[in-house]
């Protein structure tokens, strides 16, 4: 869970449609990535795909 809030986090600007992020790599050292967009609340991971 902290991998996928680090990740969002490293987004820069704003995201106002949903997005693949593609290339984040987790602690353990597998990559992801995650499809994401901003809301009113904050930032949204809609999904994260793993390799």
């Amino acid at each position: 869970m902290e991998d996928i809030v680090r990740a969002a986090k490293q987004i820069p600007g704003n995201v106002p449609i949903a997005t693949r992020f593609r290339g984040f790599l987790s602690v353990s050292g597998r990559t992801f990535d995650i499809v994401a967009k901003d809301i009113a609340q904050g930032r949204l991971v809609i999904t994260v795909i793993g390799k």
